[in-house]
């Protein structure tokens, strides 16, 4: 053998030996069902997917849009999902409704409920409740904030026999706020009140009455997982909420560069609005004075008790045991890993 096939030898074995040696871990495959469009928030998720937290772990991430926060828990309980974020109020009545389901959240994303009731001030919509009375309400019926509504009054001792509640599809909730046809409607205040501005109504027109503000206990979206993911899957389930972790730290320390990656996904999107709903979320959801005090992902169990006795007032609770059961932090990374710098 000649010189020049010696060399060539050589760099075959070489090429091997490295290949091996340096060859990329297996990637599981991973689908997760978001609650809404990409918008804003969605940058929580995308923008480590972008960024590679998740391949890094290991982990071959499938993010899919959704059309409402309650969505999700169906499309994880049918199969055709591994990981949902979606609202965990639904999730709990879900379990209760469905004795054989064990859906999990695992954990806490937004520990203070986007749900609000967004109306207008020159339609007569004001910071007290009681100007509510006598309005038409735009209220989807898949709408996380509206399931809500029976609790929400119930808190606030509302009587709504003189509302009007129109079951309007999520397209032209907005527009029809915007129009005038509508004084309020339910939705995530992220989303709507965003919206309203974008088409042209004036901010100071615009109420926007959190329900956490008056009264509300319950919790927001979690990440939902399925039983057979959890069990098959654990080591998995793990990583994910490492890499999430580092997406939200990440997003939140920089949302303008952050929601690049919901605009390369959202051709009609327009990068003030998104930022804006991002920042909204972070803020106002996300980075809490609870999660700030405490590690985020997690729940205050005294919370969750006076959470679930006000979900009981909408109606009653089949099995309270189990709903106690929906939420574990069995998969979360250790508390140091979740404390998050937050925007102050």
């Amino acid at each position: 053998m000649g010189l020049r096939g010696c060399v060539v030898r050589l760099a075959l074995i070489a090429g091997a030996i490295l290949s091996l040696g340096f060859s990329a871990p297996a990637q599981t495959p991973v689908r997760l069902a978001l609650d809404w469009r990409y918008e804003g928030p969605a940058a929580l998720f995308l923008y480590g997917l972008d960024k590679g937290f998740f391949s890094d772990e290991g982990i071959d991430l499938t993010i899919e849009p959704g059309s409402g926060s309650r969505e999700p828990v169906q499309r994880v309980a049918t199969g055709g999902f591994d990981l949902g974020f979606g609202d965990v109020n639904t999730l709990i009545r879900f379990r209760d409704q469905n004795p054989a389901a064990d859906l999990k959240a695992v954990m806490m994303v937004y520990d203070k409920p986007p749900f609000a009731i967004i109306g207008r001030k020159s339609r007569g919509v004001g910071a007290d409740l009681r100007s509510l009375a006598g309005k038409r309400f735009g209220a989807p019926a898949g709408d996380g904030a509206y399931a809500q509504w029976p609790v929400f009054k119930a808190i606030n001792k509302l009587d709504d026999s003189t509302m009007k509640f129109d079951n309007v599809g999520f397209p032209v909730r907005e527009p029809m706020l915007a129009s005038g046809e509508l004084d309020a409607v339910f939705g995530f205040a992220h989303s709507t009140a965003v919206s309203l501005k974008a088409r042209g109504v004036p901010a100071d027109d615009i109420v926007t009455l959190l329900m956490a503000d008056y009264g509300l206990d319950l919790y927001g979206n979690a990440i939902i997982a399925s039983p057979k993911f959890l069990a098959e899957k654990p080591e998995t389930m793990k990583a994910f909420l490492r890499a999430l972790v580092r997406s939200v730290r990440a997003a939140a320390a920089d949302p303008d560069e952050a929601v690049a990656s919901v605009l390369k996904r959202n051709e009609g999107a327009r990068r003030d609005v998104e930022a804006e709903r991002l920042r909204m979320a972070i803020e106002q959801y996300v980075a809490t004075p609870w999660a700030k005090a405490n590690d985020f992902g997690g729940i205050d169990p005294a919370r969750w008790s006076r959470a679930l006795d006000q979900l009981a007032l909408g109606a009653p609770l089949k099995d309270r045991a189990k709903a106690e059961e929906t939420f574990t932090d069995a998969f979360l990374p250790e508390e140091s890993a979740r404390k998050l710098a937050f925007p102050s």
